[in-house]
């Protein structure tokens, strides 16, 4: 086995790793709440105009492939996961010190708004490897297959920046 698989062998049971712990962390967090601590409610704001941003990124740094400029490309997609993480971190945080918001709009809205959580919440998981893999193929100079895989993690990646962002403006009337 050469260098080059025998590293993305590494980076891929990394990436399983990853992609298993943090959701069963972010979920078992969600259950935990911080007594005696103030309330974070400044928060969604933040973390929503974090998604926003990294959706904006998103777009430059495809513009900018295109466009031949791969080190912006790489210094923008790094950034877009620096802020993912951020995002999570923020996030996290907010429900470990407040209640969970209810959606109080009634009829069509509703199921709107909950198909667009739901989903949200699904790719938001299922974004985790996508992102780790076409990373990892690119850090390993396998610009074929990161290309390939890009075209299927960048749709995903940016529905789930956009919605977060959507989801926090369809709640936010909703905040106490």
């Amino acid at each position: 086995m050469d260098s080059v698989a025998l590293k993305e062998k590494r980076f891929n049971r990394l990436i399983t790793v990853v992609s298993i712990i943090v959701p069963l962390v972010v979920a078992i967090l969600f259950g935990v709440k911080i007594p005696n601590v103030e309330r974070l409610g400044f928060l969604p704001p933040i973390y929503a105009s974090i998604n926003g941003l990294t959706a904006v990124l998103l777009v430059i740094a495809v513009w900018a492939i295109k466009n031949g400029k791969r080190e912006l490309h790489q210094r923008l997609m790094t950034s877009c996961i620096g802020l993912s993480v951020v995002f999570l971190v923020l996030y996290i945080l907010y429900h470990m010190t407040s209640e969970s918001t209810t959606f109080g709009g009634e009829g069509t809205v509703r199921y709107i708004y909950f198909f667009i959580l739901i989903s949200h919440i699904a790719l938001s998981i299922v974004i985790i490897p996508l992102v780790l893999k076409t990373y990892a193929r690119a850090y390993l100079g396998k610009f074929e297959s990161h290309r390939k895989l890009a075209r299927i993690t960048f749709p995903i990646w940016l529905y789930v920046a956009i919605t977060g962002v959507v989801v926090y403006l369809m709640i936010s009337p909703y905040y106490s």
